[in-house]
């Protein structure tokens, strides 16, 4: 059976009851005749204080504490006299379980920086910033099974070895088992004959259109999963490998597809900021102002709709404050999308019906046959959450577009067949769900909301 943990010990009545408590220390501090031990297991944003008398038999053990040691303490649930807890523990027995010697162990009760820690991703878990970081993760995922689960979506594990690429994007990492090393040395080029698969394979950058193919079996399905992305960008905004949730719907049109963005948003918002109030107060004091009021107003507001071209129009009347200029025909940049949320709407805004050229070839061309039917849900302070679009559900309109864009048709052949046997409208989007934790924990990086990231040169751990 296991002990309680200390986010169960604290819901507890303050009667005196015998409890253990289990976790490392935080902090140590003596006065007068007591020893105040602060212990957290990371059930939960606060620890606990356990308070021991210091002319008891735990002396010894006590002077041997130091931050970051894990300890089994054992006492009474009382109420705390002090401010920030409403219980404590009158303990009177402690066993040192792991020693974190102060001279060696580099987590010590300071600030550290987000750089150093970024250099100890596996001990940086253990620090207020990066726990909460993990429980707010951890919640946020269960809420999105949970939302989907609700919304008689059934969830596809989509494959990560792919031979196709969904964005048409071309920044794919490959996978083989050819000797490249020895290829190298021969000087012959790769015969993928040979390789495990028998042609070029590479890590998945999206698990759409796979979804796609349950979805016209199913109605509706979403993935949720790692994906990949080579791009060469070393930037706070970028990882190598990142987690993707896709809806797909069948019998769904783009309105469809935004009033489901728009409820699902406004669902993990209000989950968030009941389930993990502790972690979200914290991340409001202390790494950016304003979170929680902003996450409230996006929840209390109605997403404002506009046309690519009416968004654009709206930018060029201010193009001069702008780093980029905006045009039609440009992909929007981050500045036109927070002046979008923050200038123009004054909240949430849904782009929609983006230039063919800047969008890819699965999405369902309008009539004026030059624009698709995309959407953009942008929000403030951010820009763009989520991405997603209507499918294109003609098969004349879709092998166009692929041999336009010189994609080889054979590629795609089982992917037509959806639109050979069955079409149908569909509509689905993407959401990183690394971007939506920066967004609601305010992490200015997204390396620190993933717990090992990887980026250009980066694969320790």
């Amino acid at each position: 059976m296991l002990s309680p943990l200390i986010k169960e010990i604290v819901a507890l009545p303050a009667n005196a009851q015998d409890v253990i408590v289990r976790g490392w220390v935080r902090t140590k501090r003596e006065l007068k005749n007591l020893t105040f031990v602060e212990v957290n297991d990371g059930s939960c944003f606060s620890g606990l204080q356990c308070t021991f008398d210091r002319a008891g038999s735990t002396n010894a053990v006590l002077s041997a504490l130091s931050t970051g040691a894990s300890v089994e303490i054992r006492g009474y649930l009382v109420p705390s006299p002090g401010s920030g807890q409403a219980v404590e523990i009158a303990a009177y027995a402690i066993a040192l379980i792991g020693e974190a010697p102060v001279e060696t162990y580099p987590l010590q009760k300071k600030r550290h920086s987000l750089e150093f820690l970024r250099e100890l991703a596996h001990l940086r878990a253990r620090t207020n910033t990066f726990g909460a970081v993990a429980r707010v993760r951890s919640r946020l995922a269960q809420g999105i099974h949970e939302f989907f689960h609700s919304h008689n979506f059934q969830y596809v594990h989509t494959p990560i070895i792919t031979a196709s690429d969904a964005e048409g994007a071309g920044a794919m990492f490959q996978v083989t088992t050819l000797d490249l090393k020895a290829l190298a040395i021969s000087g012959k080029a790769p015969d993928y004959g040979q390789d495990f698969f028998g042609k070029p394979t590479y890590l998945t950058v999206s698990g759409q259109l796979e979804a796609e193919t349950y979805a016209t079996a199913l109605s509706r399905v979403y993935t949720f999963g790692p994906t990949f992305r080579a791009e060469n960008s070393n930037t706070t905004r970028h990882l190598a490998e990142f987690w993707m949730i896709e809806p797909e719907m069948a019998f769904a049109v783009l309105e469809d597809n935004m009033a489901l963005a728009e409820e699902f948003l406004k669902y993990l918002f209000t989950l968030v900021l009941e389930a993990c109030a502790g972690d979200l107060a914290f991340f409001d004091a202390h790494i950016e102002k304003g979170i929680i009021p902003t996450l409230q107003s996006v929840i209390d507001s109605t997403f404002t709709h506009i046309t690519y071209t009416d968004a654009v129009a709206e930018l060029e009347k201010n193009a001069t404050v702008f780093e980029l200029k905006p045009y039609w025909g440009c992909d929007l940049q981050s500045e036109h999308e927070k002046f979008l949320t923050e200038k123009v709407a004054g909240g949430p805004v849904i782009v929609t019906d983006y230039p063919k050229e800047i969008k890819a070839f699965y999405m369902k061309l309008n009539s004026d046959e030059k624009t698709v039917r995309a959407m953009d849900v942008l929000v403030p302070r951010l820009g763009e959450l989520i991405g997603g679009s209507q499918r294109e559900e003609n098969l004349a309109n879709l092998e166009k577009r692929i041999t336009d864009l010189g994609m080889n048709p054979e590629d795609y052949t089982w992917y037509l067949d959806l639109r050979r046997y069955g079409t149908a409208p569909q509509s689905g989007f993407g959401m990183g769900f690394e971007r939506l934790i920066q967004y609601v924990t305010g992490m200015a990086n997204i390396r620190d909301v993933i717990p090992y990231p990887r980026a250009v040169g980066q694969a320790e751990f």
